[in-house]
Formats: structure tokens, sequence, C-alpha cells
């Protein structure tokens, strides 16, 4: 029987077109020129079901590189790390009282070392392109992607170029430029920084995290629901309230739980039903789902939460495939809801979320409320980002008293 070396060695077969069915070896790229579809890594899955356990997994690191056999990255190449992964996964017992639900859970990504999710996808991107030889990492963010490549490229000794919307929040802006990256500040939306990074891809030997190995990349994000099963005893919720931006999360996570269920490593047959958030103010796959179709149109961000304003998102049309499989939903919050719901769950979880957590948590409240869910079903919200990225958003939260320092003072202000 071959070494375990040997059979990591073959666990990834290349590049698969998500569209055509194409098949291309492992390279930097992410469209297949046949038909312009967007390419996904292709494992070999007899392979990894020779190879992978509970046990095995549960003896492994806890961080996300507990499921490296599900991840792209060859046997023999170093892991940039910063701990990332294996979030706590809490048990939401008084937000679940106040919306009826009796086992919510909250998977809360904020605690990874940049305080976002992106550390999931950027530790598996930036370790593929230093074992692939590239000197310099690049990404498109509306801020906190910029966070974590930055920080991850200090750690790898790469470097790093990110390039934001102008107006992306100030509290980002300092957390990125702390390890000293170039920030190219751009005058436009994310789509318009999205463009201009492809550009830049082709006239320079660059990785760019979310565009040429953007296949790589993504495929951190499977690490949220692998954890998630793990954490509720190997099996997989009954649904999942997922924020939207470009979409990429949202497909990652259907095709996590497929594997989980594929290799017999949760127990049930049943996919969860998977179910999007998206702000008003930034809302095309939202919209496209209330029209009934897969068509996505473009649309100008306008909304505080700009982490997840994507106007023109790539895996939109997936997102309402695959709400629609699953049983899940596409909804949408206003600004209001938005700030109401980092409240919301601030004083009842003493979780503090960015302005995107605050679009999953508010869609969350509103379809409990609606009477979506009867109860009893296990639901999971994946909190992505901490609130100190977005403070102003909740500047003026909370109950504050200016009192002289007397017990009179108090007695007559307070303590009423």
């Amino acid at each position: 029987m071959p070494s375990e070396p040997h059979l990591h060695a073959r666990r990834v077969l290349g590049l698969r077109c998500r569209e055509c069915g194409a098949e291309y070896e492992v390279q930097a790229t992410h469209v297949c020129p046949r038909c312009f579809g967007p390419l996904d890594v292709a494992y070999d899955y007899g392979v990894i079901r020779r190879l992978l356990t509970r046990q095995r997994i549960q003896s492994g690191p806890p961080s996300m590189w507990r499921y490296r056999d599900l991840l792209p990255l060859e046997e023999d190449a170093a892991v940039v790390s910063l701990g990332e992964g294996f979030t706590p996964l809490v048990k939401a017992e008084r937000l679940g009282a106040e919306l009826g639900l009796r086992n919510l859970y909250l998977k809360n990504d904020s605690m990874n070392p940049t305080n976002s999710f992106k550390d999931r996808v950027v530790s598996v991107a930036i370790s593929w392109a230093r074992a692939h030889g590239f000197e310099t990492i690049g990404c498109a963010s509306t801020g906190n992607l910029a966070n974590a490549v930055a920080a991850y490229a200090a750690r790898a000794g790469l470097e790093c170029y990110v390039f934001l919307p102008r107006d992306t929040e100030a509290e980002k802006l300092v957390a990125t430029s702390v390890f000293e990256p170039t920030i190219v500040a751009v005058r436009g939306t994310y789509d318009d920084v999205n463009r201009l990074c492809s550009q830049v891809m082709e006239d320079l030997p660059w990785a760019f995290c979310n565009i040429n190995i953007r296949p790589f990349y993504a495929e951190g994000s499977k690490t949220l629901t692998f954890e998630t099963a793990e954490q509720l005893g190997w099996r997989l919720p009954d649904e999942i309230v997922i924020p939207i931006a470009s979409g990429c999360q949202f497909v990652r996570h259907r095709r996590a739980a497929q594997e989980l269920l594929d290799l017999g490593l949760v127990d049930g047959q049943d996919l969860p039903r998977l179910t999007g958030a998206q702000a008003l103010g930034c809302a095309p796959v939202y919209r496209a789902w209330e029209a009934g179709t897969d068509r996505v149109s473009p649309v100008v961000p306008d909304t505080i939460a700009r982490s997840i304003a994507i106007g023109n998102p790539s895996d939109g049309p997936y997102v309402v495939r695959i709400a629609r499989e699953t049983g899940g939903v596409v909804e949408a919050v206003t600004e209001e809801e938005i700030v109401e719901a980092i409240r919301l769950l601030a004083r009842t979880e003493g979780i503090f979320t960015e302005t995107a957590g605050g679009v999953t948590i508010g869609v969350l409240a509103k379809l409990a409320r609606r009477g979506r869910w009867n109860g009893d079903e296990v639901i999971v919200a994946y909190v992505t980002g901490h609130g100190l990225k977005t403070a102003d958003a909740v500047a003026d939260a909370g109950r504050r008293v200016e009192i002289e320092p007397s017990l009179r003072a108090f007695r007559e202000k307070v303590a009423v």
C-alpha cells in the first residue's frame, strides 16, 4: 500500500470548469478558456476516502488545518498560518429565546487572527502561492481581505499590494497599514477595484488571492462548515444563514457539506438548507431571487455593510441555484435593520459584529419573526467579522450618563 505522502500528492487532480467540465493542470488561473466558466479544484476522492477519518481530523491541529486533506495544498508545502480557524460555535440561548429558536448557534469567526473569516481563505491562498514560487501577493478588497492578506504576507515574507475603494472604513485601513503593505486606494467601487486588479494581473507576475489563484483561495471557506459539523457532533445543521458578497463563500459551503456527506464523515443524508443574506443597499442576488431568476443584474452599492458591498457578484447565479436546490432562501435587510441586529446580537450574546454580521443576524431575525422555522430546527448563522472593524455604525449605542464624582450625583442620576 502506498505511503501517506504518496496518497497526499495525488489528492489534487487539477482544475475543472464548473460549467463545461473541461479539466486543466494545477496552475494560477480561474477562468475556463473554452467557455469562460469558473474553475474549481478537482480532488481524487477515492484517495481521500482511504485516508480521511474523524479520528484523523480530531488528532490534527486546533486550527482549520486539521482538514488539510480536503484543501488544495501539496503534502510537502509549508503552511502559512497565524492560528486561523476552529473558532467558537456558540449556543445562542438568549438570542434564540428572543427569536423563538431553541437550537440556534453562531459560528463566531470574528475570533480569527485578523478578526474575520478571510483568514481562512488567505492562509490557503498565500500557502499555495509561496509553494508555487510567487514572490508578490495582491488582492481586490472591501477591507477584511486586505487586513488578512497584509498580515499573512508579512508572516510569509512576501511583497504585498492591496487594492481597496478609497472610502474603505478607517478602522480597516489602520488594521491593514500596520503590516506595511502597499495600499492602493482606488476612486471607485469594489467592482472598479476588481477590474483594475484583473488588468494588473495580466501585466505582472503576481498572485492575486481572489482572481488568478481564486480556485485555491476559495477552498479555505469550506473549513467553516467542516468545523460547524464537527462541533455539532459530526452532524450538519438543518439550515445555515450566510452573508453574500461575491457568493464565493456560499458556493463553497455547499461543496463542503456535500464532501462531508459523500465521505461519510457526518451522520444523516441531507444537505442543510443554505440561506443567503444581503443588505438592501447592495442586493443584486436578493433581487434576482425575488424575480424568480438566476440572472443577477449589477447594482451600484449604497450600504454601510461595505465588506459585502459587491454590486456585480461573480458567483451570484450559483447562490440563487443553491438556495433553491437546498430549500433555502435569499433575504435582505435595511440599513436600520442592520444596526438594530448588531445591537441585538451584542446585548443578547455579548458578541460584537461588524455590519456584515448585522446583515446576517438581521436576516435571521426577519425570517424567524416571519415564522420560517417552528423552533426546534438546528440553525447556524455565520458571524464573519468583528464589530471594531465598523465601530462607527453603532457609535451612539448604549446608555451613557455623565455625573460629578460624588455619591449624591450617582444616586440622583443613576441609581433611580
